[in-house]
């Protein structure tokens, strides 16, 4: 963390809520980045997305191809990179191929690193959703994330 990267008395989270396209993984990359240029622009320290934001909500079977998981792990590399630039730092869902499974996941990303990643624990199975069965729980404790000296 440099010096310029410090928080203040202030701590503004901007909220990414937007629509994206399942399976559109640079598209929805790329509405991540211009949320985060805007969210900048208005002095935001964090921008939080959505669930699984970069594959879209939800990705069902493209998940079990490991194509697709390539090119989420891809962009959501490409993102933290981006938060090289002292903006805004980011976390935004994704799915992830770890040893454990694959996971219903988020990367916390700043000064253009992925500094954390967490995994959802309670995967939902009724009506719409199918997560149990193409997603592995996360452990039950994964612990805090300190952020610019913010834990």
């Amino acid at each position: 963390m440099t010096e310029e990267n410090a928080l203040s008395d202030i701590f503004r989270i901007a909220i990414g809520q937007l629509n994206p396209t399942v399976g559109d993984v640079a598209g929805n990359l790329a509405k991540a980045r211009e949320a985060r240029a805007d969210a900048a622009r208005q002095g935001a320290d964090l921008v939080l997305y959505t669930e699984l934001f970069l594959a879209g909500y939800p990705p069902e079977d493209l998940v079990l191809k490991p194509a697709f998981l390539k090119a989420c792990e891809k962009a959501a590399q490409d993102f933290a990179a981006d938060t090289a630039d002292g903006g805004p730092g980011v976390i935004i869902g994704t799915p992830l191929k770890r040893k454990s499974g694959t996971h219903n996941s988020i990367i916390f990303a700043d000064g253009g690193k992925i500094i954390a990643e967490r995994y959802k624990l309670d995967l939902p199975n009724y009506g719409e959703f199918d997560e149990k069965r193409v997603f592995q729980a996360g452990p039950e404790i994964q612990g805090p994330v300190n952020f610019r000296g913010v834990r």
